[in-house]
Parts: structure tokens; sequence; C-alpha cells
């Protein structure tokens, strides 16, 4: 195969996998004109359009969906090959890219990121921060975060945190104001801070315990939201009682008194954060520090890239 055959093909998988030329092109450092005309050339020299094109979207055509799954698997070896090369060094380079909701990112990946780099200042970390549950496999990413009862199947799945709390809050204002719910059920006639599930549009439908049994009920209030900050927020400046992790820098209001947490003896816990990756054999060396960086395990001190492996 000659060199630009195989440009033409990894162009094509690049695309295909990142569902977008602007994306795909940045990833292969090509202008997106430049990336178009080599898609152009790789279909004019097999005599099939492979891509969709709207103004809105890429996708695979039927040709093309056959021969990416072709050839898509060969790429990966490809670069696993290469990687395991790199490693064979003991320095762990390349691009880790991680899939995960806000609060891990708030709070487990940003307090740890100059001390990753400082440790391991060869890896580049493409850190996506998405409440949606999107499929890391076909988005390419090397692993993702989330908290335990929302994971993929057939999945190695490290856990990150304990279980996480979860907490209904108002401020002191709200309650003098409205009152202090001593049941869910009184919740019907409070204002309450919803937040919408991304996965699929609905707002979340808060869950509470009585005597180990689950309870789900549907609440009102003037705010939706799919971001806890602006839950929070909105608690803050008295406009309902909100319901969210405990770990959403909210212990902290709470132990300023700005908020006031209400039904503790009906909350529930839920699974903490896990990160997780696909069941495969070989497991990037980047993957294995980032995991120990996660965990605060010491990053200076492990004696070769083998500890990284499953």
């Amino acid at each position: 195969m000659r060199g630009s055959e195989f440009a033409e093909l990894k162009a094509f998988v690049a695309v295909v996998e990142r569902q977008s030329f602007a994306r795909a092109a940045e990833h292969l450092g090509l202008s997106p004109s430049a990336l178009s005309q080599t898609i152009r050339q790789l279909e004019a020299r097999l005599g099939v359009r492979l891509l969709n094109r709207t103004t809105r979207s890429v996708a695979p055509s039927a040709n093309g969906e056959l021969l990416y799954k072709r050839i898509a698997p060969l790429f990966q070896e490809m670069a696993v090959a290469v990687a395991e090369a790199s490693e064979a060094t003991g320095q762990i380079s390349g691009t880790l890219r991680i899939n995960t909701p806000g609060i891990a990112a708030r709070t487990l990946i940003a307090p740890r990121l100059a001390r990753f780099h400082q440790a391991h200042p060869e890896v580049l970390l493409d850190i996506v921060v998405d409440d949606a549950l999107a499929d890391i496999v076909l988005g390419r990413f090397d692993a993702g975060i989330r908290v335990g009862g929302r994971l993929e199947k057939d999945m190695v799945a490290v856990r990150l945190t304990p279980d996480l709390n979860m907490v209904a809050v108002a401020s002191p204002d709200y309650l003098a104001r409205r009152g202090t719910p001593q049941s869910p059920a009184e919740l019907q006639d409070h204002a309450c801070i919803n937040w919408r599930l991304q996965m699929d549009g609905r707002p979340y439908r808060w869950e509470f315990q009585d005597c180990g049994q689950l309870l789900e009920m549907t609440v009102d209030g003037p705010v939706v939201t799919n971001h806890p900050d602006i839950g929070i927020a909105a608690a803050l400046q008295g406009l309902g009682i909100a319901y969210h992790f405990e770990r959403e820098s909210v212990g902290e209001l709470l132990a300023q008194g700005r908020l006031v947490q209400v039904l503790a003896d009906w909350s529930i816990s839920r699974p903490g954060l896990f990160l997780y990756y696909p069941n495969r054999q070989y497991r990037p060396a980047a993957l294995g520090a980032f995991i120990d960086c996660l965990l605060d395990r010491n990053l200076f001190d492990r004696p070769s890239h083998e500890k990284y492996r499953r």
C-alpha cells in the first residue's frame, strides 16, 4: 500500500470516529479543506461514496460502514503496537481521552492536573466534560467516569470515591418563609429546583427512602437545569429546595450555614464515582498512570511501565 493510500484510509477512519470533518482535521493536523480533498480522492479511487454529508452532520454510507468495520480494528492494533513500543522505553506518552461528568471533573480531575503533568509531562490529557452518559467506545475515549449505577456493561471499573450522599437543601430565608418539610410528600407544597437528565431530557424524579423502600416523586418549581451550579445557586438565593450530591460543594455551604439540610432521614446515597474502560487485553500505560493519580497513589515511584498493565 502506498503512503497516500494509507493516509486516505486513516483520514476516513478519523472522520467516521469523530463524526465531524472539523474535529477529524484537528486530530490529524490538517485543514478541513485538505481533509475533504483527501476523502474525495479516496472515494474517487474506490469508485463509491463512503460518507454522507450534510451541513450539520457526517455519517458513513452503507459502503463506508462496511469499509470502516474492516479497517478500524487494524488501525486500533497499529495504535496499540506503537504505544507498546513507546512504553518499552519506560517513558509514558501519548494522548489520553477521558469522558467525565462535571462532578468528577471538578472534584477529582481539576485539583490533580498539575501533579499529573509534573509526573507525566509527555501525556496530553483530552478531558471532555459530559453529563449525557456518552458511549465511550463509540466516542473513541480511553475511559469514562460515571456514578456507579450508570456504568456501561462489559467494562472494567475502578472505584474512585465512596458512595455519594444526596442532600435536600434550602436557604434559611426560604425555610423561614415557607416552612420546613417533614416528609417527601410535603414537597408538593414547596418550590423545588429540578434538574434535567441529559440522556433523555426528562426532569429527574426525586428519590427518597422509607424503611428501606425507594420512593420516587415528581416535583415542581421555578427552575429546571442540567447543571448543579445553577441548582445550588437557585437554592442559595431562596428560590426553593434543591436535591444534589453532597460532594457538589453543598457540604461546605451547609457548614457555613448558607444552606440547611431538610429530609435528612429520607435522603438516599448513590454508588460512588467509578472510572471505567473497555475490557481489552491491553490497557495504555497513560491510563494506568491517570488512575493512580485519581487514587492519590505515588506518581513518582512506579518502577516501570509494566505496572500499568492489567
